[in-house]
């Protein structure tokens, strides 16, 4: 049997990980400035994370929501600390597009409205629900489509006023990354998040903090929604609230009020999830990683905007991105092949950098300068 061929994937092997650095089947070593995609939050097999995992695992792996988890109310109780949300709920699930499915269902039952708005650009995930209110055709399969979702334009407040006069007593929920991610870094302004707070509460419909990548600490405030100075209904989590292992979900404003068997997960809240979960939000809350994320994409993004070759630098904490200009379309893939750097892009011409929290200030200079040597080398063949 054949593997069904889904991604283009780089000839690498990866064996082994600690911290921001990668090792291949040859031996050699990578700057992981990737994190699997914006999943590693504290660096690559953190001891504590281990520790916690191993120890759960000689205890119980997994049994069925049908019986009490402990582990599940302990980090409901730290998540809701750490974030400031305590008087929030907790519904885990296993991944990014199933809290965005759980949480966009959560709003339709609880005003039964069923139209969405979404935006340009966005990206919520590949399930059913979650990939219609995606704005990729080729990801949207003809069954996924739709009319019960709008796109509109990201950060255009004029528009979504106009749509919410129109349209506002059938709207169930807004939908929105705070930072888009797959979209290419964009940054939703805090005036454009107050709007959608205002709106949803005259209309009565339901604002949802899509967090999946930008959550978690990766700004430098725990949601990047936070910038903005108002609270969600929902906000949806995965990537980083595991550190690798798959564990996601939603946490739900007071207001919203629980029924039983309108949402169900066979996986999500297990044992070795809720292990591997509080370990991330103990290590973040110990070593500071949220400072960290803050000073050191400061110094990046400073670092970036200084050379003049590469285009605006965007973003928060360490979710940064910026443009490639058609003369260097071979960057990121250099950077791979001739500096062992692992970088994240979007398309057609952007360069994402999701590394650990925990990345180092002297790693980020090690970047910065193989970047420049790329870009020279670059020119130097042209």
């Amino acid at each position: 049997m054949n593997l069904f061929d889904v991604y283009p994937l780089n000839d690498v092997t990866i064996v082994k990980a600690k911290g921001s650095y990668v090792w291949d089947d040859q031996g050699n070593q990578y700057l992981d400035l990737y994190g699997g995609h914006a999943v590693i939050s504290i660096g690559h097999t953190h001891p504590h994370w281990v520790k916690r995992i191993e120890e759960q695992l000689e205890k119980i792996s997994f049994y069925s929501n049908s019986i009490q988890i402990p582990l599940q109310k302990e980090l409901a109780g730290k998540l809701g600390t750490i974030s400031g949300k305590e008087d929030y709920q907790l519904f885990l699930c296993n991944s990014g597009a199933e809290a965005n499915e759980n949480a966009l269902k959560l709003a339709s039952f609880h005003n039964g409205r069923k139209k969405v708005v979404a935006f340009t650009k966005a990206f919520h995930g590949r399930t059913s629900l979650a990939v219609s209110v995606t704005d990729n055709k080729n990801y949207v399969a003809p069954v996924n489509e739709t009319d019960n979702v709008a796109f509109l334009p990201f950060n255009d407040e004029e528009a979504l006023e106009d749509y919410f006069t129109r349209h506002g007593k059938e709207i169930s929920s807004v939908i929105i990354e705070g930072i888009q991610g797959v979209g290419g870094i964009n940054v939703a302004s805090e005036s454009f998040l107050k709007l959608i707070r205002t709106l949803c509460d005259k209309y009565g419909a339901v604002y949802i903090a899509d967090s999946v990548q930008c959550g978690y600490g990766r700004s430098g405030k725990f949601f990047s929604h936070d910038f903005a100075g108002v609270n969600a209904d929902i906000y949806s989590m995965a990537k980083g609230m595991g550190n690798g292992f798959p564990v996601a979900g939603i946490i739900i404003a007071p207001h919203i009020k629980p029924k039983h068997f309108q949402l169900g997960t066979t996986f999500g809240g297990n044992h070795l999830a809720c292990a591997a979960a509080l370990a991330v939000l103990e290590v973040i809350r110990e070593e500071k990683l949220l400072g960290n994320a803050t000073m050191v994409g400061k110094y990046l993004r400073e670092q970036l905007a200084a050379i003049p070759e590469i285009k605006n630098v965007r973003g928060r904490g360490l979710m940064i991105g910026f443009d490639v200009p058609e003369e260097l379309g071979p960057l990121k893939k250099n950077l791979l092949a001739h500096q062992k750097i692992f970088t994240g892009e979007a398309k057609p011409n952007v360069i994402r950098l999701l590394p650990s929290l925990a990345l180092k200030k002297k790693d980020a200079e090690e970047f910065i300068d193989a970047l420049k040597e790329e870009i020279a080398a670059i020119h130097e063949t042209a």
